[in-house]
Order: C-alpha cells, then sequence, then structure tokens
C-alpha cells in the first residue's frame, strides 16, 4: 500500500499532471483513499502497542489498569468509526455528497430554522475536517433562508450524511412572535451522492432551460452587477438547481450542471429502489414518516431522532454541529438490520 501511494505522489509531481483533468482528479482521489486507509492502520498499530505494553507492565504495577481503561477509552470512539467505515459498501458510501437545505411552509419561522440547520451541519463538516462548498445560497426577505445547496468533500461523507435527508422539526419560543410564543417550524434536509464524471447521466439541451441573473445577498441586496449567477430548469422533472458562489457564470454552470446531474441520478435510483420495493413487498420495519427528527427548546431541551429513539438534552450542542452520535445510531440500526434480513 505504501509503494503504490509512493507511486501516486510521485506521479502529482510531474509538470504535465494537471493536463488531463479527469486522471488528475482520479490519481488525488485514489491518493486521499490510500492516505485515509494508511492513518487508520498506523492508528489501529500504535493502539494495539501502546495496549501491549500496558498488559505487561500490569504484573508488576497495578495502576496501569487504570491506564488501560483510559487508553480503551480513548480509541473506542475511534475503533467505532472505523468499524463503521468498514461496513459502508454501499455503492455510493465513500463519495462526496451534496447537501440541500428548504424551509417548509411557516414564512419567516421556517426560514429561519432553515438557516439554523445550514448553520448545524457546516459545524458539524468543521468538526469532523470535511470541506464544505456553499455553492447557493437564497436568503428570505426578512430572516433566514429559501433554499441552500453545500457541497461537502471527504472520505465517506456521503455514508455519513445519507441518513440525514428528511424533514427536520423545532419547536421553540419564536424570536419573531411578539407575544412570546411557543412555534413549531418545520424544514427538510436532501442528500444527493456527488456523481463521478464516468456515470452516463443523460441530459438534453433542450430539456434544460438556462436562467442568467446578478447574485445577491440578503432582502435582494445586489452582491455584484455582473449576471454571474446560473439557474437550471430540467423541464421534463421540474427540478431547479441554482448556484452563484462563484464570480465566474462558467464555473456556476458547471457546478449548477454537476449537482442537476446528481438530482437526476438520485431519483432514477430512487425509482429503482420504489420498483424493488414493490417486487420484495411491504417493508418490516415501522415507518415514522418523513419526519427523521425533533429539536425541542422549549418548554424543555431535547433533540430526538424518531428513527433510532436516541436523544440528548444539551440541544445547543447539537444546532452546533456535535451530529456524531445520531448519525452513528443510525448507521448502527441500518447495518443491524441488514443483518437481520
Amino acid at each position: 500500500m505504501t509503494a503504490e501511494l509512493d507511486r501516486l505522489v510521485e506521479l502529482t509531481q510531474h509538470s504535465d499532471f494537471w493536463s488531463d483533468q479527469q486522471r488528475a482528479r482520479d490519481v488525488m482521489r485514489q491518493r486521499r483513499a490510500l492516505e485515509t486507509k494508511l492513518a487508520t492502520d498506523r492508528f489501529l498499530a500504535e493502539s494495539i502497542e501502546e495496549l501491549e505494553v500496558l498488559v505487561e507492565l500490569v504484573h508488576e504495577d497495578a495502576s496501569a489498569e487504570e491506564e488501560i481503561v483510559r487508553t480503551l477509552a480513548r480509541i473506542e470512539p475511534k475503533l467505532e468509526r472505523i468499524e463503521l467505515e468498514t461496513k459502508m459498501t454501499g455503492e455510493y458510501d465513500a463519495s462526496n455528497a451534496f447537501l440541500e437545505v428548504h424551509p417548509g411552509a411557516g414564512g419567516t419561522e421556517s426560514a429561519d430554522w432553515a438557516q439554523m440547520l445550514l448553520r448545524m451541519y457546516l459545524k458539524w463538516c468543521e468538526r469532523r475536517g470535511f470541506d464544505a462548498e456553499l455553492l447557493d445560497t437564497q436568503d428570505a426577505e426578512e430572516a433566514g433562508i429559501k433554499s441552500a445547496t453545500v457541497l461537502v468533500k471527504g472520505e465517506y461523507v456521503y455514508g455519513y450524511l445519507k441518513g440525514e435527508g428528511g424533514i427536520h422539526r423545532l419547536v421553540r419560543i419564536s424570536p419573531f412572535d411578539a407575544q412570546g410564543r411557543r412555534h413549531t417550524s418545520f424544514a427538510s434536509v436532501h442528500i444527493y451522492p456527488e456523481v463521478d464524471e464516468e456515470i452516463d447521466v443523460e441530459i438534453d439541451e433542450k430539456d434544460v432551460r438556462i436562467d442568467r441573473f446578478c447574485s445577491s445577498g440578503p432582502g435582494g441586496q445586489g452582491v455584484n452587477t455582473t449576471y454571474s449567477a446560473v439557474r437550471l430548469t430540467h423541464l421534463p422533472t421540474n427540478i431547479v438547481v441554482s448556484c452563484q458562489n462563484e464570480r465566474s457564470q462558467i464555473k456556476n454552470l458547471a457546478q449548477a450542471m454537476k449537482v442537476l446531474k446528481a438530482r437526476l441520478f438520485e431519483l432514477e435510483r430512487a425509482k429503482k429502489d420504489e420498483e424493488l420495493d414493490k417486487i420484495k413487498g411491504p417493508k418490516k420495519d415501522i415507518s415514522w414518516g418523513n419526519q427523521i427528527r425533533s429539536y425541542v427548546l422549549q418548554p424543555y431541551r431535547l433533540v430526538k431522532d424518531l428513527r433510532t429513539d436516541f436523544e440528548v438534552g444539551d440541544a445547543d450542542r447539537v444546532l452546533n454541529g456535535d451530529l456524531d452520535r445520531f448519525i452513528e445510531a443510525y448507521l448502527k440500526q441500518q447495518v443491524l438490520a441488514a443483518q437481520q434480513g
């Protein structure tokens, strides 16, 4: 494995490496994957060596037992994540992912909740060391957002995020209600794997309407005066994608096409899954509908996942990006369900 990584590193140092963009991306993807695997191997080897030394010391020093307990507590979360990733065998689990956030009905209240969700996921990406690129955000009139699209890059990003898609519910005292009443708001999260260039997703040019407009900020305030932002409408499916992150219209168009390709790919995959479900018959698991998680800030503080029943009382910590326990609880549930049947 080390020899293969050395070979890939040597390739990246050639002066003409980036002359073939597709080949360069493939090499960099392979390099990152090998670096991650080697880092995992080193971690496991060092942990085993440390524990072996401590076990030998137990015979001479009883206090070494306490050190073993502390060491196990330190490495256990990492070991659990490694175990989860080895079970992420889905075709696209190792891929990057597009994350979209949309408010539900409810005007400013839901738009503000959608922005809170976006911030939560960006904070989670920061905690995990994933690269989050905000491709597009549409600001609401008073507060919050109408929509947002983020490209999250890293190892097993889609595998971790795929269970976050669905309806998220917030209960709180509304900061926009002069009478201080409690409100319930909803926002939806959609997750799509980034589709590799070699995967063929046919998009007929005549099926896509391209609108160009000026990038804008809160309340419609112009960010720039050039028509760099791009909105694509896929007429057969009515899927709408926009991108205004880049100042170059060409780059925004390329990013928007990439998101549209991922959306159409996911739509086709969902149709195939639906057909398979019809063949297999009714699912055995209990359906909770689309609502996957509740975030309650009043009259008590609690975040509860309705699929796994996992819950925590520190809602502020969750909204600041501490999502790993929810994500891992869902993934473990899925692994167990797959093993049982």
